[in-house]
């Protein structure tokens, strides 16, 4: 019969079956016993010779019973310490930068959200060309001051945020945060808009944007992105909300998915809007075309709400005049 291995400091050990039950017997560690058989395995004699001289150490506690599943969640693994990761690299071929404030909780927040969230994605396509004339039509109309500016000039993220205000508004189901205890319906969209800054990003709140014009949520926008990037926000200004919106379709990505920030459930993320060929009622013709996904916290919002959610989001993109009644 083939010796079973033992292991100790990551070695492995090979020990006789009569050897191992001697040791067992004898409460020692089979691992910590020098064998003198063929390739140094651990034969009888040296159990008994370990016993007499004892010089052997004690066997390892005995692992604990399977836990049933409802037990705690093991701890995730640590990534690898500074200095083995800085040993990889020729010294002088790097620079290091010293993670801020902000960085640090961003990072924290973003482990504790995928670790603990389970995270579900759904992905749509919308089409843009009305929202698209809609929005030139509104921004030409746009009243202007003496000097020529402009009372509003919208964006399509703008209107991004209105449709979901209102998706989450017909959908009050996925309007909600959860707890241990309870789910959190809210009464009111409030939505967080991702606004990159130096050294990470933050989410300024559009509150109540389901009752708020296109005009008003423009403005407030602008007003967020401007004091976001000079960090003079308020913190009642970015704290709290019910979802969020992440747009990265100016930068030319077509489709992602974001990450759920806590306390929200829902997170949409939406791409660059790009001709592509689409089939209507049989024949091929172009169309201006967006994807967006949303990342659902699973405990709340399962995949058939959150399908649900994205056809109302989309409903308001492609027939946008629903937006301004």
């Amino acid at each position: 019969m083939a010796s079973a291995p033992a292991a100790i400091d990551g070695h492995r050990t090979f020990a006789s079956p009569l050897a191992r039950r001697l040791a067992k017997e004898a409460g020692i560690d089979v691992a910590a016993v020098s064998g003198t058989g063929p390739h140094g395995r651990v034969i009888k004699k040296d159990v008994e010779a370990a016993v007499s001289g004892g010089t052997a150490k004690a066997a390892p506690a005995a692992a604990p019973a399977a836990q049933p599943a409802a037990a705690a969640a093991p701890a995730a693994p640590k990534g690898m310490s500074d200095d083995a990761v800085l040993k990889l690299f020729e010294q002088g071929s790097y620079e290091l930068v010293p993670h801020d404030g902000m960085r640090k909780t961003i990072a924290k927040r973003l482990q504790e959200s995928k670790q603990t969230i389970p995270h579900f994605y759904v992905s749509v396509d919308c089409e843009l060309d009305a929202l698209l004339a809609l929005r030139t039509q509104l921004n030409d109309s746009a009243p202007k001051s003496k000097d020529g500016v402009p009372a509003y000039k919208l964006s399509v993220n703008d209107m991004v945020i209105k449709a979901l205000a209102l998706a989450l508004r017909d959908v009050p189901d996925a309007n909600v945060s959860w707890t241990d205890s309870a789910m959190v319906k809210h009464k009111h969209a409030d939505v967080g808009v991702a606004v990159s800054i130096p050294g990470g990003l933050i989410t300024p709140i559009i509150r109540s944007a389901e009752q708020k014009t296109l005009s008003t949520i423009s403005n407030e926008m602008k007003d967020y992105g401007k004091r976001a990037k000079e960090r003079k926000l308020k913190p009642e200004e970015y704290q709290g909300g019910t979802t969020a919106v992440s747009n990265m379709g100016m930068m030319g990505v077509k489709n992602f998915a974001a990450v759920v920030n806590p306390p929200h459930a829902t997170i949409l993320a939406v791409g660059a809007g790009e001709q592509r060929v689409i089939v209507k009622k049989g024949e091929m013709a172009i169309a201006t075309v967006m994807t967006v996904t949303l990342s659902t916290d699973h405990r709340a919002v399962d995949g058939a709400l959150g399908a649900e959610l994205l056809a109302a989001f989309k409903g308001y993109i492609e027939n946008p005049m629903g937006m301004l009644v």
